[in-house]
């Protein structure tokens, strides 16, 4: 196991290396909906299903999983044409309407190469990664974008087996693109074919039997894992749990490094119980370590698909607050729903899990979403996109004031992404708004557009990314980028992150337009001023202000200068010299520097 960087086989990318310098590429046509033979369908469920008072229900549970559903078993003739015919679709459609989830029964599934494209989901349906095998590749490359993988967005991977041809498999990702439950029985790649510029990226519960080689990638967050060797860091590489990890060794190399995560409960998913689709619920873990299905069988509880509502994007919000009303839960298939009021999770160990990237667009600017205080509640696997109307906020976990008691059976907000603008004009004041407590939020991407359509200071104007009220909350890699004032706001007590990864607005006209009273510029993670108790680990903001490149931003990040708030691996990063940083955190750490692109840091604060 490396504990310092091995050179890559080609020289690192130098200088900027972010996804605005080629520009936006275009989205491809759409085509139509892949429908007919392999499309899902459960067998279908009588609708006098009890509901919670013990009355029929009006709505049925189970049902069919839609067109965009793609089920494949080892006897599905020509599987590779079906993966290309999608790829070719979604290769190119950063900002299309097509929304694809790839599922694969437990066999063993020979000579496939199934290339990722946007918005594309690929998973097996055993209860183990390895009831699922392909002899074969799960890609993502970046030859649609000239080798450039920083906009390889919203995709994923999860609960299969890979034996890679070459004996490596690529997965060249940036944000909102999680691996997750996978076991490669090879070495990983994360850079595209030239190792030219990655943004990435995220991997847990999975087991990596060869070494993961970042190359390029500028950052990466590996949580609950076990891995034969990591080669190389950039800028910042952080592991919780993870078994062979690198050492910690902060600043040089940059990795951080924590024996367990705190918390963590993996995300819900998607499985066949002989010709019965389930889903299935894992368990919470204390100070977790290694993957949680290490002896072949995950521990937790699962739920027929008969407890659920099978929704379809022509379903209003209305019936889906009717099917949770009548205590079913939620799976979105893929597809984009528009919502006229918001959706109300008010019962205790509800789940909404969405497929293929599943996308909720507020109309007229409600909340798309809103959890009570309540036990256990998991959103997972879903996108929020703002609409043209403001909302006060997009997604509330617990209304203002939670208080309960959570710890015991913490809500979970597991690969929920947010996007303002970039796919048409959005605007949102708060994105996520964090109050109940003991939230566990596993992996978001926040991201005000920088590219795309309806972009610009004012027309996709959000001023703050993660608002975090509630206490003991804990967020286990953190993406938020781009917000107008800050990124991320933390008021709740003992408060914990691992792992954090932002850019400052690109757009911002002047220096004024960012003033923050006496300050330069708004912090992109601010830790409240009456907070006694704050921890991170691994965070990283970037500057890079391509309008006005003589803006400074004083410092990445604000927090009281208190024994009991406390950090640990921070950096700041001028862009090639577009914007710089005067301090690391408050008024601690050196400034960047010219047009050099090279991270100042801080070991520890304070």
């Amino acid at each position: 196991m490396p504990t310092s960087p091995t050179p890559s086989p080609t020289p690192e990318p130098s200088g900027v290396r972010r996804r605005s310098l080629l520009g936006a590429a275009a989205a491809a046509p759409v085509l139509a909906s892949l429908a007919g033979a392999g499309s899902a369908s459960a067998a279908p469920v009588a609708s006098a299903t009890a509901g919670p008072a013990g009355g029929p229900r009006a709505l049925p549970g189970g049902g069919d999983l839609g067109p965009n559903v793609i089920v494949f078993d080892p006897s599905t003739a020509n599987i590779q044409g079906r993966l290309d015919e999608i790829f070719k679709q979604q290769e190119s459609a950063q900002f299309g309407t097509g929304r694809y989830a790839l599922l694969f029964k437990p066999g063993t599934y020979s000579g496939l190469n199934a290339q990722l494209g946007f918005y594309t989901s690929i998973a097996g349906l055993g209860l183990s990664p390895d009831d699922t095998t392909i002899n074969g590749d799960v890609t993502v490359d970046a030859g649609w974008f000239d080798g450039n993988a920083t906009q390889n967005f919203w995709r994923s991977a999860e609960n299969l087996a890979l034996v890679p041809v070459s004996g490596t498999n690529r997965w060249a990702v940036s944000q909102a693109a999680p691996f997750r439950r996978m076991h490669v029985r090879g070495g990983l790649n994360l850079a595209p074919d030239g190792y030219g510029w990655a943004s990435g990226g995220y991997i847990a519960d999975s087991r990596i039997d060869g070494t993961v080689g970042p190359y390029s990638q500028q950052q990466w967050y590996t949580r609950d894992s076990s891995v034969g060797g990591w080669l190389n860091a950039v800028w910042n590489m952080v592991f919780s749990g993870v078994e062979g990890a690198p050492a910690q060794s902060f600043p040089e190399p940059p990795y951080t490094t924590l024996e367990t995560t705190p918390v963590s409960r993996e995300k819900p998913f998607l499985y066949l119980d002989g010709d019965e689709y389930r889903v299935f619920l894992p368990e919470k873990r204390t100070g977790a370590r290694g993957v949680s299905w290490g002896n072949g069988t995950p521990r937790g509880t699962s739920l027929p698909l008969a407890q659920f509502y099978v929704a379809g994007p022509d379903d209003s919000a209305a019936t889906l607050n009717q099917a949770l009303e009548e205590g079913l839960h939620l799976l979105l298939t893929p597809g984009i729903y528009h919502l006229d009021r918001t959706v109300e999770v008010n019962r205790a160990g509800t789940v909404v899990l969405g497929l293929g990237y599943a996308t909720l667009i507020p109309d007229n600017g409600v909340t798309a979403l809103k959890v009570a205080d309540v036990d256990g509640v998991r959103l997972a696997g879903f996108l929020v996109d703002a609409g043209p109307v403001n909302s006060a906020t997009l997604v509330e976990v617990g209304p203002e004031g939670a208080s309960a008691d959570h710890s015991a059976n913490p809500t979970t907000v597991q690969d929920v992404f947010v996007r303002i603008g970039g796919a048409g004009p959005g605007k949102a004041t708060t994105s996520l708004v964090v109050n109940s407590r003991h939230t566990i939020v596993d992996h978001t991407w926040v991201w005000r557009a920088d590219h795309g359509d309806g972009v610009g200071w004012e027309t996709n104007r959000a001023d703050y990314g993660v608002v975090v009220n509630g206490d003991d909350v804990l967020i286990t890699g953190l993406f938020v980028e781009h917000f107008n004032k800050y990124d991320v706001q933390w008021n709740g007590e003992r408060g914990r992150t691992v792992f954090f990864q932002n850019e400052k607005a690109y757009d911002a006209p002047d220096q004024a337009a960012i003033q923050n009273g006496s300050i330069k510029g708004y912090a992109a993670y601010k830790v409240g001023d009456d907070v006694t108790e704050h921890e991170g680990w691994g965070l990283g903001s970037y500057c890079y202000y391509n309008v006005n490149p003589s803006i400074v931003q004083h410092h990445g990040f604000a927090a009281p200068n208190r024994s009991g708030v406390r950090f640990h691996g921070l950096l700041v990063v001028s862009l090639g010299g577009n914007g710089q940083y005067e301090c690391v955190i408050n008024d601690t750490g050196s400034p960047t520097s010219g047009t050099d692109t090279v991270p100042s840091k801080v070991v520890q604060y304070p």
